[in-house]
């Protein structure tokens, strides 16, 4: 009795590298803004394998910790969203920010496209705070030269029912508002197949 062997997928893959909001929290995984960009992608003839690197309530410490995983999945490109949770502990932006430096540093690298995915915090957490956080999104894609989404939820925060009980984590409407938001950033990096 032979093992069957399954085709091997020689698509470039795009890896959906995150937290919770990447993850899904709350949904179907085929609700998530990387299974919704999957479908996007191929409905437009992009050719790509996407991959859903997302773990709920992961920090930028952990997206040092896990790098080594995503670059052995060889990225052609990869969508960087983390920084929230450490957010939402107060942890030291100048640390967070060293983080995603390493993150995006090994991520070059390995010759991956990126987009940088920022996020802002809830007003209690002080305007000066918030303002070094949104700040700190900025200036790590313009000393990498890589493309930013300044805020992940700028096309969804006025619309009613994208955003779950909990007022943080995307419903499957928001994450198709996400999905199609990352999409317009993304279109310049992606290649059609032949």
């Amino acid at each position: 009795m032979h093992a069957v062997d399954r085709p091997v997928d020689h698509r470039p893959v795009l890896v959906c590298y995150g937290d919770s909001i990447t993850a899904g929290y709350g949904l179907d995984l085929d609700q998530a803004y990387p299974a919704l960009l999957q479908r996007k992608l191929a409905g437009l003839g992009y050719n790509y394998s996407v991959i859903n690197q997302g773990t709920s309530g992961a920090t930028t410490k952990d997206a040092v910790a896990e790098l080594p995983a995503v670059l052995r999945l060889h990225p052609a490109v990869v969508i960087l969203e983390f920084g929230g949770n450490d957010g939402l502990r107060g942890l030291p932006v100048a640390e967070s920010q060293r983080n995603l430096d390493r993150v995006l540093s090994g991520l070059q690298n390995a010759h991956a496209r990126i987009v940088l995915a920022g996020i802002t915090l809830p007003p209690q957490y002080g305007q000066e705070y918030i303002r070094s956080f949104e700040q700190m999104f900025r200036t790590l894609a313009a000393s990498h030269h890589v493309a930013l989404i300044p805020m992940l939820y700028v096309n969804l925060v006025h619309v009613p029912g994208t955003i779950q009980g909990d007022g943080i984590h995307p419903t499957a409407k928001g994450s198709a508002i996400i999905a199609a938001t990352i999409f317009q950033v993304l279109k310049p990096m992606l290649r059609r197949a032949p």
